[in-house]
């Protein structure tokens, strides 16, 4: 078989024109058509007919594979500089859309990370979520903890022990679940739009269940001597935490245009203890109920609960001094502060009525509710 350099003149050494004059005999057709001559009534006037007719452009078409290529190592590098903790914070105009939820907050804001392990070593840089990841990380800790110290301890002078642990732990339950839901949620809600809308799920519930696990010590005590008020009011607020859940599992219900719609829910869902609490001022008393019946830690509580919610709701103070709060002091981290110290309020409230009715022995009159 002839060798392939022979074959191609011009790669063996042959000069030009003896490669011409070699090949000469292909450029004619039978018709006597030389090719490479465009004969008389080809082609056309139209130049959007000849760009159809030539097809598309060959260079572009072999660039393309490059092009993707090239895409393909600027994301693989953008992962890796992710994965490796050198990223750095983003002002809030050039977020995605699902990262955006503040724009009072005009820098410092993390970028998208399409990794877990870069959104939890987030933790330990300076943005946006630092503070609000922190505030409730140290609250579950400390809640889980002192949850496991009541449930084990034996200083604790149950009536009923077994009734009373699973009262206290409903609420230790709750703050946990709340707390460990929230720090997750804006540990990992940058990794992508379908993680963040799964955990902003978690953490709205979250928030329903502080508040049920919230009322069943304080109804359990307050309520110890009128057990068929206690149960109505217990399932009442099951019903209506329930309830919460399942609105906050909408998609749009975590979006920035529905905040308010999420403060009324949530606010809602506390204010509905002013039933039980009114019935239980009416049958004790002001005075009793203030003193023995530790109404004033109840309020206590309900002001920072609200408090942290309308400051939460009205974004204040980064209303009033855009780009001066984007690392620490936004209403979100004071709403979270006030969480914590609204929970360990009511912690003591209940453990104070808990230490009255141990101190009672269990007895109860006729004409008392407590």
């Amino acid at each position: 078989m002839e060798p392939l350099k022979e074959r191609a003149g011009w790669c063996t050494g042959y000069r030009g024109e003896e490669a011409l004059a070699e090949r000469r005999p292909l450029l004619h057709e039978k018709d006597g058509v030389e090719m490479g001559v465009e004969p008389t009534g080809w082609g056309s006037d139209d130049p959007e007919l000849e760009e159809e007719e030539a097809g598309p452009d060959p260079v572009r078409v072999l660039m393309l594979p490059l092009q993707a290529h090239h895409a393909m190592e600027k994301m693989e590098e953008f992962v890796l500089k992710v994965w490796e903790g050198r990223w750095r914070v983003m002002p809030y105009d050039v977020l995605p859309d699902w990262l955006k939820d503040n724009d009072f907050l005009l820098h410092g804001h993390r970028p998208p990370m399409p990794s877990f392990r870069a959104c939890f070593r987030s933790i330990f840089r300076l943005h946006t979520e630092t503070g609000n990841i922190w505030t409730h990380l140290l609250g579950f800790l400390f809640f889980l903890v002192l949850g496991i110290g009541y449930m084990i301890s034996p200083n604790m002078k149950y009536i009923a022990p077994v009734q009373e642990r699973v009262v206290f732990g409903m609420f230790f339950l709750g703050a946990i679940l709340c707390l460990c839901f929230s720090w997750l949620f804006h540990t990992v809600y940058c990794h992508s739009e379908e993680v963040s809308r799964t955990f902003s799920k978690l953490d709205y519930s979250g928030i329903a269940l502080l508040t049920m696990g919230s009322f069943v010590p304080w109804l359990y005590y307050s309520f110890y001597c009128s057990p068929q008020p206690q149960l109505i009011y217990l399932i009442i607020i099951c019903v209506l935490g329930v309830t919460a859940i399942m609105v906050s599992q909408w998609d749009h219900f975590a979006t920035p245009q529905y905040r308010a719609v999420r403060a009324g829910v949530f606010l809602g869902l506390g204010l509905s203890g002013l039933v039980p609490t009114l019935h239980f001022m009416i049958s004790e008393g002001f005075i009793k109920a203030t003193t023995v019946g530790q109404i004033g830690w109840l309020f206590l509580m309900a002001v920072l609960y609200i408090l942290g919610v309308g400051l939460y709701a009205a974004r204040i103070p980064e209303r009033f001094f855009p780009g001066k709060c984007d690392i620490w002091f936004h209403s979100h981290q004071i709403f979270h502060v006030l969480v914590v110290a609204a929970a360990c309020v009511h912690l003591h409230g209940v453990s104070q009525l808990q230490a009255f009715r141990s101190s009672l022995g269990g007895s109860c009159t006729e004409n008392t509710v407590l």
